[in-house]
């Protein structure tokens, strides 16, 4: 489950940089200010979130009896990432607006960060 996390983390961070280079040199050029906006805004908490996973992968390692506590976190920033990233990406580039979605994202991270924590201090 460790080179999962690693692993996805370090794909995540990849696109995380793509879309923002987009998002900062490209997008208000050919989509709008507004889109550019979102898609920055997405870039930024993918990559916290993708920095997040070589985290987990490393905190499974150094407290394996608290490894599903952190498996739970990497599944929720994942989540997150898809909800949150993935809709502001979505409303971006084709308009389609998922309102209740990007605010489900939100509370992924949030409640992943907090699993983490209890994790830690457990």
């Amino acid at each position: 489950m460790e080179r999962f996390f690693f692993g996805i983390g370090s794909l995540l961070a990849s696109l995380a940089v793509m879309a923002g280079a987009y998002g900062a040199h490209g997008a208000e050029t050919s989509l709008g200010p507004e889109q550019a906006v979102w898609i920055t805004k997405a870039a930024r908490y993918q990559m916290y979130h993708a920095l997040a996973m070589p985290a987990i992968a490393w905190a499974c390692i150094q407290w394996p009896g608290q490894a599903g506590f952190f498996h739970i976190s990497g599944f929720l920033f994942l989540a997150g990432t898809i909800c949150f990233s993935g809709s502001l990406y979505l409303m971006a580039f084709t308009g389609m607006r998922l309102g209740y979605v990007t605010p489900l994202g939100g509370l992924a991270f949030i409640v992943g960060w907090l699993v983490m924590t209890i994790g830690v201090w457990r």
